[in-house]
């Protein structure tokens, strides 16, 4: 009897498809394998979602599939559940969603099963060999002394930091010897204490707040809010020990590679048990063995990024995000889910308790906490000696500035770097300066394809636009005139390292963003140099902002900040909100009391006012009464439709016609079609249409009945169109 199955093929298609499975292959289709097809002519992997006996295509239709790669699912069944309901909630292809969850190497038809490894060992002569011999090669020496306590697995080698020049001379000389090593599932953590250090005495508040996630059981999802410094990790630790000697995994998902050195460190040294990482800067088969581990049962702390939410457990027992309300959970490319609310429906399938923590808890988060959705824990007591900064803002109208620094904020940066501490300043604009202006005639340089203007970046000679990546060498000549008196308008990251550098020569200034941490370690390096003092003056963008600690710094400026106080986006006062607090947080983390200073020219402004005088945690409270009134996220729910075309009215055409689809009633409203805060982008104008309902079921039911109606639009083959389900940002 032919068995016929339907594969979900990683195409924006919103179908999946029905392939027949021949009878020379002697492996039996089951739901949630991977299976090669055909399709068009080219040759694809997807996952099976049915089998059946029979189908409804006339058979000149159906192709047959070309290889099964899998014997069983290779996603346990609550994660092909989560797809399967993601791929329905964000309006895309089961295929797409499910190639979501895999890592790259299996989506190009890796083995799921581990192979056998390679590792280095010392041979006899290295067993008897002196470290001494190896005075003159440190290298080589560090390889010995690391062999000495255990073997090294060739993956490990890049991890480590080690010489491959090194670990081949040693093999010329006969020193070491490589050793295929047979791979054994090692569940031992599951049966042994996992603790390595003793862990920290809890205060008060942290102690009700592990007594309360520990009599958890089952599915719950808390919203643990504390302030900067309070010692959420802590708390976090203190959970997830009762977790590991119940032999059960943890999920720990972070905004930012940034933060995972850091938090990857803090769970080694505390527990004595495989920890396995996934992020971005991997490569593809270093991703692979970290899924592989997990998928086992072997890794029991499992700590990556965005991605690594879809990682399977052999042994679930909790999911924890940190910094739960960073944007960087929300996918911009391709299918825009969001981490935290997955966690959420996995921990839901699971049967697990999910943590959120963050200072500045999302609204979204705080309205599910305060309506008694999520359980709801404060801390709101700084741990150890840690006092609350002192907070003070320096008005710098009709004040003479230094490369955007005040008289006031130079002068109190010099009382706390001869004090012995650290200074940290905070930029939100990387570069040398954010345009290119010309002297003579006040020409303003703007990418030819962008609504923008080119950033200067000295250091490269050129100017680039930060938008859609265009670049070309700093001009010698302006564009409009022709005079050669071109100089750079406003501050970036860049200009200000080389002023503080003049300004205090005896402070050594580090400069952290997206251009000096471009190179795999760098940023790790940088991190490292900081916590050991060789830096006193640190400078950065948001990468600086998040969950760093950094027990020296005791002074935190903020320069510049007044652009996301006139933002067209109506989550900007909460971003600013959240922005401030978290920079403001990296002062006076541990015994040093902090100060943090905010330069502005709008002192007067309300928002700014009532961050300072009442906390984020009030002033999120008022900004969710507002959200309220306007009938904004997250008091209702919103669906955001781009469209993007080289004539602007084509974008407007089918935004138009999706509007006439609409059925609009005092539940349901649209908004639009508008240009995008950036009307123009990468040679292309962009138009935008807001779907909002008062429930996320009404809105879930309008937009699937006029899906299909969209798809056959011939408007739509006129432009590129998106779709954005609960958007975070409006640009």
């Amino acid at each position: 009897m032919t068995l016929f199955v339907e594969v979900a093929l990683p195409v924006p298609l919103r179908q999946n498809f029905s392939y027949s499975v021949p009878t020379t292959i002697a492996i039996t289709p089951v739901i949630g394998a991977r299976v090669k097809v055909p399709f068009g002519r080219v040759q694809l992997i997807g996952l099976i979602t049915a089998v059946m006996d029979q189908c409804s295509l006339p058979p000149a239709k159906i192709k047959p599939i070309l290889e099964i790669l899998d014997q069983q699912a290779i996603l346990p069944e609550s994660l092909f559940k989560l797809t399967l309901w993601a791929a329905r909630y964000y309006f895309c292809s089961q295929g797409q969603m499910l190639t979501q969850a895999l890592p790259v190497a299996l989506r190009k038809g890796a083995d799921t099963n581990s192979k056998d490894k390679s590792c280095w060992v010392l041979s006899q002569t290295g067993k008897e060999a002196a470290l001494e011999q190896f005075k003159k090669a440190p290298a080589q020496r560090k390889i010995i002394q690391y062999l000495q306590q255990q073997s090294l697995e060739s993956a490990d080698i890049n991890l480590l930091e080690l010489s491959r020049a090194g670990l081949k001379a040693l093999h010329d000389k006969g020193f070491i010897k490589q050793i295929d090593v047979k791979h054994e599932v090692d569940l031992s953590w599951r049966h042994k204490p996992v603790l390595d250090e003793q862990p920290h005495k809890l205060n008060p508040e942290q102690a009700i707040a592990v007594a309360a996630i520990n009599q958890l059981t089952g599915y719950a999802t808390c919203l643990i809010e504390g302030i900067t410094g309070s010692g959420k990790t802590e708390v976090y630790l203190a959970a997830l020990e009762r977790i590991i000697n119940e032999g059960k995994q943890a999920l720990i998902l972070v905004p930012e590679i940034g933060l995972t050195p850091q938090t990857i460190n803090r769970f080694k040294r505390r527990f004595n048990v495989t920890v396995a990482v996934l992020h971005s800067g991997l490569t593809d088969n270093q991703r692979l063995h970290a899924w592989r581990q997990a998928s086992a049962g072997e890794a029991a702390i499992i700590i990556g990024t965005r991605s690594a939410l879809f990682t399977p457990m052999a042994y679930p027992g909790i999911i924890i995000l940190d910094e739960e309300h960073d944007a960087s959970f929300k996918q911009q490319e391709g299918i825009g889910y969001h981490a935290r609310d997955l966690a959420v429906m996995r921990g839901n399938l699971e049967k697990i308790p999910v943590l959120l923590g963050s200072a500045t808890p999302s609204l979204e988060s705080l309205q599910n906490a305060l309506s008694g959705r999520y359980r709801h824990l404060l801390l709101n007591q700084r741990a150890g000696n840690a006092e609350k900064v002192k907070q003070g803002i320096i008005d710098i109208r009709n004040q003479p500035l230094n490369t955007g620094l005040s008289t006031a904020l130079i002068n109190e940066m010099r009382l706390h770097l001869d004090a012995g501490n650290q200074v940290l300043l905070f930029l939100n604009r990387r570069g040398f300066a954010p345009a290119l202006i010309c002297h003579e005639c006040g020409y303003l340089h703007e990418c030819d394809r962008c609504d923008a203007f080119f950033t200067v970046h000295q250091a490269l000679g050129e100017i680039c636009c930060h938008h859609c990546g265009n670049q070309y060498a700093i001009p010698r000549q302006c564009h409009q005139c022709g005079s050669t008196m071109l100089m750079g308008q406003g501050v970036g990251t860049e200009q200000l390292e080389q002023v503080l550098t003049q300004l205090f020569p005896d402070h050594p200034v580090v400069r952290i963003d997206r251009d000096t941490t471009r190179l795999k370690g760098s940023l790790e390096q940088h991190l490292n140099a900081i916590h050991k003092g060789e830096y006193k003056i640190l400078l950065g963008t948001q990468m600086l902002a998040k969950g760093h600690h950094f027990p020296d710094v005791t002074l935190v400026g903020l320069l510049d900040v007044d652009g996301a106080l006139f933002s067209a986006d109506f989550r900007a006062p909460e971003r600013f909100g959240q922005l401030y607090t978290q920079v403001a947080g990296r002062a006076g983390r541990a015994n040093k009391p902090g100060t943090v200073l905010l330069q502005t020219h709008q002192s007067d402004n309300p928002i700014l006012r009532d961050i300072l005088h009442r906390g984020y945690g009030e002033f999120a409270r008022s900004q969710l009464q507002e959200r309220n009134q306007a009938q904004l996220p997250p008091a209702w729910h919103m669906l955001l439709i781009r469209a993007e075309s080289h004539d602007a009215q084509d974008a407007d055409n089918l935004l138009n016609a999706i509007c006439n689809l609409c059925q609009l009633d005092d539940d349901f409203e649209v908004i639009g079609p508008i240009p995008a805060p950036l009307d123009k982008k990468a040679g292309k104008y962009r138009r935008q249409l807001m779907l909002q309902a008062k429930t996320r079921a009404r809105l879930q039911l309008e937009f699937e009945q006029i899906l299909p109606q969209i798809d056959q639009l011939p408007e739509a083959k006129r432009c590129r169109w998106s779709l954005d389900r609960d958007p975070q940002d409006l640009l």
